[in-house]
């Protein structure tokens, strides 16, 4: 039921979006290993004739952001070994407004069905939050700065969910513990003091962009000085950032700063319009609503072929 490769346009899709072949084929492999874990779609192996097509369209029954459109296609060429053909299929980033088709898509009807929760589960999550990040994004419209994400992710989804904050308008943080550093409080307090954790993060990754968390405006004063690549000014407020935006000017320090702790979007202009340079959101990828999308039958046939 799942091919063990797909169609080189399938690996050509996922890499034009930017996507990891490997790491969507093991996502959408262990999606489906759970829904065959007790054997074949036993339902639709009841009601569907084995060689029965069908034309299907996914729209979205709320306005959203569209995201994850190639990983539900890389999807149903597993389940189908590449016998669907897709049409009017929008394109990731894509704004779709109630009742706006996503796909339309003619495939062998079991193995749609069989697709169809998978393909679904993907796009509705990754949808999401695209959708919660272009929310953001608008509401930094007119200023430089830039709503960022974390690793507040799904364990196994983390590359897939921060390329839906890029679709929605966001820009990514880290993706990992080891591509960048990040002085977050903890470490401050193992050793000893902001500015010798930012000297024993650089002496160990030298070559690698380092942020440091800072509580106050004189913890901000002592990075600047040491030239930080990035600072995180924790639960600041407004009226504050405005101030490290100030003393950072002031000190024709490049270092980039970070509003983070406690944003909500209806404060996001007013962080943005301080001039710090990113917005850190978690909720982002870890409290976005599924977009509310659905697949459903538009013509089913019998005795026909598969199309590519």
């Amino acid at each position: 039921m799942i091919a063990d490769a797909w169609s080189p346009a399938t690996t050509e899709r996922l890499r034009a979006a930017g996507l990891d072949p490997a790491d969507v084929r093991r996502v959408a492999v262990t999606a489906l290993e759970e829904d065959l874990r007790y054997g074949p779609d036993a339902t639709t192996a009841a009601t569907v004739p084995a060689d029965a097509v069908t034309e299907a369209v996914i729209a979205t029954r709320q306005p959203g952001v569209l995201a994850g459109m190639p990983a539900a296609l890389a999807v149903l060429d597993l389940v189908t070994g590449g016998r669907f053909k897709a049409a009017e299929c929008r394109a990731d980033g894509d704004r779709l407004a109630p009742g706006g088709v996503a796909l339309r898509v003619s495939a062998p009807t079991r193995e749609l069905l069989v697709a169809e929760r998978t393909m679904l589960n993907l796009l509705c999550h990754l949808s999401g939050i695209a959708t919660v990040t272009a929310r953001w994004s608008d509401a930094l419209a007119g200023t430089h700065c830039k709503v960022r994400d974390s690793r507040k992710t799904l364990p196994g989804l983390r590359l897939l969910e921060k390329y839906a904050v890029r679709r929605g308008g966001g820009v990514n943080h880290r993706f990992g513990l080891g591509d960048a550093l990040l002085v977050k409080d903890n470490h401050i307090v193992a050793a000893g003091s902001a500015g010798a954790a930012l000297t024993a993060a650089r002496a160990r990754a030298s070559g690698k962009p380092c942020e440091v968390e800072v509580t106050t405006l004189t913890e901000l004063d002592e990075m600047l000085a040491m030239g930080a690549d990035e600072v995180m000014l924790d639960n600041f407020t407004v009226e504050q950032c405005a101030e490290a935006v100030r003393r950072r000017d002031a000190a024709g320090a490049g270092t980039r700063l970070e509003a983070s702790g406690g944003l909500t979007l209806d404060v996001a202009a007013a962080y943005a319009r301080t001039g710090v340079d990113l917005l850190a959101v978690g909720a982002l990828t870890h409290s976005a609503p599924a977009l509310d999308l659905g697949l459903d039958f538009a013509s089913h046939t019998e005795g026909g072929e598969g199309h590519r």
